[in-house]
């Protein structure tokens, strides 16, 4: 089992280690301290040894921050983790604010600090977050420190070695094209911007750039480390000598040289009098601060491994697509079981999400999860975050929905799907709110675009019908998808915040609308699909792009009210169901077969 559902930190780690972090502030003559969830790869998941907010706060959630002064500690957690941030830390110790408003440096801003020294590592803040955070300490009178040796790391004696999992080659047959001739490409793109070198800081960069994976981050197979890319093609890969194989160094060739990652403030200082490129949204300000003092110039733009990556090659859509039919084959006897076993109503959200686990670790080819599940049963639902731990956990109960959000890693591709299923006898509203969503995800899977368009010009579709009834969903609608990497990828999103990248050709993104009733249930019905080439419309005058659906298991027609769908939307539902039946039929035992026959009916 992959999954763990006991929460780790808890109240008790902020009493215990939060003294022992004022103790080293003192010593370093700082009256207080900004700790961000970020780590110094700017990882979504963080290895243990990087969890700092966690250590000195107890506060587990994967968005937050805090201030620590000698006097006083306040956390911040968005609406995903209020409650559990108030769960987690000592309301004696810890001042809980909310994100967005006032947010971290908005409340520093307004504290009256003068003469005071509040620190900051640079490993682990972009440079645009300090400069933000520069100008609210000027507002506050504070005068910012930029620390040298993080005070968490020294006071935290018993932190965790830092993973050191072996690297390991991806076949090209995965990757579709050799590793030498992406960076030879991306060389060529720098070349023509004037640049002599790119900083690579994203483990995802590495990992698509160098065909690389790694296991030293949950539920993604990163390798961590850096790299500096020259516009002859050739490439410093540093990484920590432990990960570093004698077959990999065959796999990398004579145009990659592997140093330690020990050196890399080294190889950052052999830039002197080259441009250089870093990316200001995954670059912490550590390397821009460690280049310009090298004598470097720094080009700030956007990665360039990023949008090469998410533009998915044949091989990369032929192997997702394989993936996602494997993944759907135990979806779909994962919802077969919802349908029968989990009615009894005595069913737990843990025993739901191992199940779903079980039947994807059928396959060999699974790697990992990509995600923790997000299995929510009635109010939990409502909550599009939710973890269930030991402590939460409760039953699937009869006249109630579930929601379950989950995916699997495999070496052909990442998958993410969500489904939401009654259990019982759903209410009326129920079915209008589950309907209302699915027309929304409908309009986006079945739009045709220009190029040039974007997720936000896209994003309105899916909330349309939501709209038209006085309801909305608060997050986002489509985030993007690596291949065998990150189950959220850039730079390309859908959602209301404005995104500058344009939809091309192979990009996969998330279709997930959906709707939340506080208290008493969540829906959200989530397919990835990929962005096909452009193609003329009949009658049309302009070639249009679209999308292509990856994700294949059945929707739940319990919850759908036909009488609510136009004509259009119930042939969508019809096309759906056929493709789900013709990927997935041949490949299920005889009792799900019947039960999907059933299932993809015409409505």
């Amino acid at each position: 089992m992959r999954q763990t559902f006991d929460i780790k930190g808890g109240p008790q780690d902020g009493r215990a280690h939060l003294p022992l972090l004022r103790k080293e502030l003192g010593n370093m003559g700082l009256d207080g301290f900004y700790v961000p969830h970020d780590d110094e790869y700017q990882n979504e998941y963080l290895p243990d040894a990087n969890e700092r907010l966690a250590w000195v706060s107890g506060f587990t959630g994967s968005f937050g921050s805090a201030f620590v002064f000698i006097d006083k500690a306040v956390i911040f957690a968005d609406g995903r983790y209020t409650i559990q941030a108030a769960d987690q830390t000592d309301p004696d110790l810890w001042e809980r604010q909310a994100i967005p408003e006032p947010g971290a440096f908005g409340w520093l801003a307004k504290q009256k600090l003068s003469g005071k020294k509040v620190g900051y590592d640079p490993r682990l803040m972009s440079p645009n977050d300090v400069t933000l955070l520069q100008a609210a300490a000027k507002k506050s009178g504070a005068a910012l420190v930029a620390v040298d040796a993080n005070p968490i790391d020294t006071a935290w004696t018993d932190r965790p070695p830092q993973p050191m999992a072996e690297v390991a080659p991806y076949h090209v047959k995965y990757a579709g094209v050799a590793h030498d001739e992406k960076r030879a490409d991306i060389g060529k793109a720098l070349e023509e911007d004037g640049v002599d070198a790119a900083v690579l800081t994203s483990p995802s960069s590495l990992a698509w750039a160098f065909n690389i994976r790694g296991g030293d981050v949950m539920c993604t197979p990163l390798p961590l480390g850096r790299a500096i890319l020259h516009k002859d093609g050739t490439a410093d890969l540093f990484l920590d000598e432990a990960k570093v194989s004698p077959k990999l160094r065959k796999h990398l060739g004579n145009t990659v040289t592997v140093r330690p990652l020990s050196e890399i403030d080294e190889g950052l200082g052999e830039l002197s009098g080259k441009t250089v490129s870093l990316d200001p949204d995954l670059a912490s300000a550590w390397f821009f601060d460690t280049v310009k003092a090298a004598g470097g110039t720094i080009v700030r733009q956007r990665d360039p491994v990023a949008l090469p990556r998410a533009c998915k090659n044949e091989a990369e859509i032929k192997g997702t697509t394989a993936a996602h039919i494997r993944d759907g084959v135990a979806v779909t006897r994962f919802l077969h079981w919802l349908d029968t076993e989990a009615q009894s109503g005595k069913v737990t959200e843990i025993e739901a999400a191992i199940c779903l686990e079980n039947f994807r670790d059928e396959y060999d080819s699974l790697k990992d999860l990509s995600f923790p599940s997000i299995s929510g049963a009635v109010e939990h639902g409502a909550l599009p975050h939710y973890t269930v731990s030991e402590a939460s956990n409760r039953t699937l109960e009869r006249g109630s929905l579930y929601l379950i959000d989950s995916g699997g890693q495999y070496p052909d591709g990442t998958t993410d799907i969500t489904r939401t299923v009654p259990i019982g006898e759903p209410t009326a509203d129920m079915i209008r709110h589950y309907t209302l969503v699915l027309k929304g995800h409908i309009a986006l899977a079945a739009v045709r675009f220009p190029r040039g368009t974007t997720g936000t010009h896209l994003d309105v579709l899916a909330r349309h019908a939501l709209w038209q009834a006085g309801l909305d969903y608060q997050h986002g609608t489509g985030h993007g998808v690596g291949v065998y990497l990150g189950v959220h990828e850039g730079p390309h999103r859908i959602a209301k915040a404005w995104n500058d990248v344009p939809l091309m050709p192979g990009m996969i993104v998330s279709n997930e609308p959906g709707y939340y009733r506080e208290g008493q249930y969540g829906i959200r019905i989530e397919n990835l699909q990929y962005v096909t080439p452009a193609a003329p419309i009949e009658g049309g005058e302009i070639d249009m792009l679209g999308f292509e659906n990856l994700t294949f298991a059945p929707l739940a027609r319990d919850l759908i009210d036909v009488k609510v769908l136009t004509k259009d939307e119930r042939k969508y539902v019809n096309d759906y169901h056929k493709q789900v039946w013709k990927s997935l039929n041949r490949k299920l035992p005889d009792d799900v077969k019947a039960w999907l026959k059933e299932a993809t009916k015409r409505i």
